[in-house]
């Protein structure tokens, strides 16, 4: 059984990873309004992985006894200067959650919660690749410029991140 501590904490979880989603999908948008299509994909795809991560987050509330909140989501539809100003919000995005859940892996340990801190281990796993994934997209932008021609192959690249199941593959160059 959850503490009411952890339900809310993890109820929180929940929303970030909600505004996550709709967050990566705004951001798809601009991409595909703006020409990036490999990258709107990838983004497409991304928002439906932070879906699903708050999908699992919900169902294991439930399971545990809970009562897992549908989030109220606002997101704003920003414009970005450049496709790699995207990426850069795309990494702090993700800092910041694993930020939450760190401190969620913390509370866990506080509360003596050790179901959800090992259901946690997952996240904190994930987290570790998201930011990874981010930070080597950011790496291609030092490598090849922001010119025209290297926009062009780095959309290319940052599509071809997209796996067979249509999610982000973490990690590749």
């Amino acid at each position: 059984m959850l503490t009411a501590k952890i339900e809310k904490a993890l109820n929180k979880q929940i929303q970030l990873e909600a505004e996550s989603s709709f967050t990566y999908l705004a951001m798809a948008s601009w991409a595909d309004a703006n020409g990036y299509e490999n990258s709107a994909q990838f983004l497409y795809a991304q928002s439906a992985e932070e879906r699903d991560h708050m999908l699992r987050l919900f169902t294991y509330i439930n399971d545990a006894g809970g009562r897992a909140l549908a989030p109220n989501v606002k997101v704003k539809n920003d414009d970005h200067e450049s496709l790699e100003k995207l990426f850069i919000a795309t990494l702090e995005n993700e800092q910041k959650v694993t930020e939450a859940i760190n401190n969620l892996v913390d509370l866990c340990l506080k509360e003596r919660d050790h179901s959800t801190h090992n259901f946690l281990q997952w996240y904190v796993a994930e987290q570790h690749e998201e930011e990874k994934s981010f930070r080597s997209i950011l790496d291609l932008f030092k490598l090849m410029g922001t010119d025209r021609h290297s926009l062009y192959h780095l959309d290319k690249e940052i599509g071809n991140r997209i796996g067979g199941d249509g999610e982000p593959e973490n990690g590749q160059i």
